[in-house]
């Protein structure tokens, strides 16, 4: 399958819900761990992270998941302590990206530490093993995504990765100056984060917005008008969402994530939806090339307020669920 084969618009039909008219002409991902969730809404891609993944290794559907990575290490006997507790960390998120590649035909995300967002050479390390041990179980490198924070280390660990061939899915990402680095380092794949743009927004300002006003919204398609303008084949994955609005407005984005609560709504929806965003369009925008330096970059992220603020706030959290993750391993050990 190839994620970014031309995707056309369909005719709309009397019933068709709005998440099938949806996948006719973006890539629908599932952000979730959750495999049932996956068989029923048969998205191409699935996505997790820290907190995804701390809240399936609690439910008891996925204990056996958690008691294979802890014996397979035990039985390895080359870690103890924290090593050994970092190390079933790292087996059980291969060990969920496996199954959900059992259900979906194209990629799965698989999230780096979130306490290495500002050490390059550590996470080309990690992503290096993420490949190792998908590869041990028998899965190609073409569907994996290695997820790492779009700092500027992370996106310097990114350029390293993708030229060895391992595809880099960069995510926390706010800004377009973040966004155009990606591209220039070659990244496979970015995650825009819409909802919590819009978060910030309505917090800072009392706002409330309309899908076409809403920022997180404004943000993604200023990404995507600028690497279709100027042939970036980064490919634009809408992620955190939290409405429906949100989605349908972004309706032709390259991928859309969308939580497995807002992916019932459009299952349950008829209403037709319209093509938003089309790579035509997008060529004619006026919008100015940004020159990518490190001063410049750290420079234009830190003037943006918003992306400043949310990047190190998702860093942050995703640092402290992964915490509670190892935590909690620690008590079945």
């Amino acid at each position: 399958m190839n994620p970014t084969a031309e995707l056309t618009k369909p005719e709309t039909t009397t019933g068709s819900s709005q998440l099938d008219q949806l996948k006719g002409f973006t890539r629908v991902v599932a952000d979730t761990g959750d495999f049932a969730t996956l068989k029923e809404y048969q998205p191409l891609d699935a996505t997790t992270n820290p907190s995804l993944i701390l809240k399936a290794a609690q439910m008891p559907a996925y204990k056996h998941l958690l008691d294979k990575a802890i014996a397979d290490q035990k039985q390895a006997g080359t870690a103890t302590g924290e090593k050994l507790i970092k190390a079933i960390v790292d087996d059980l998120l291969i060990l969920f990206g496996v199954e959900i590649l059992k259900i979906v035909p194209g990629r799965v995300s698989t999230e780096t530490d979130a306490n290495l967002s500002f050490d390059a050479d550590a996470l080309v390390a990690k992503g290096r093993l993420f490949i190792s041990l998908y590869e041990k179980q028998g899965i190609k490198r073409e569907r994996i995504l290695v997820k790492i924070a779009t700092t500027w280390e992370g996106i310097r660990a990114a350029e390293v990765l993708q030229k060895e061939g391992i595809n880099c899915n960069l995510t926390l990402l706010f800004s377009l100056v973040q966004a155009v680095a990606c591209a220039e380092a070659g990244a496979k794949l970015i995650s825009p984060f819409v909802g919590r743009i819009l978060d910030w927004y309505k917090k800072s300002t009392g706002k409330d917005y309309s899908p076409e006003e809403d920022p997180g919204v404004v943000s993604v398609k200023e990404i995507y008008a600028y690497y279709k303008k100027f042939g970036h084949s980064t490919e634009v994955m809408g992620a955190s969402f939290r409405n429906v609005g949100e989605i349908t407005e972004l309706a032709g984005c390259d991928l859309l994530t969308i939580s497995p609560n807002l992916l019932a709504e459009l299952k349950k929806n008829t209403d037709p939806i319209e093509r938003k965003l089309s790579p035509e369009i997008a060529k004619q925008s006026k919008i100015e090339k940004i020159p990518i330096t490190e001063k410049n970059f750290r420079w234009l992220l830190n003037e943006n307020a918003m992306a400043t603020e949310k990047l190190s706030e998702g860093i942050r959290q995703f640092a402290a669920d992964t915490v509670k993750l190892e935590q909690f391993i620690a008590t079945k050990l």
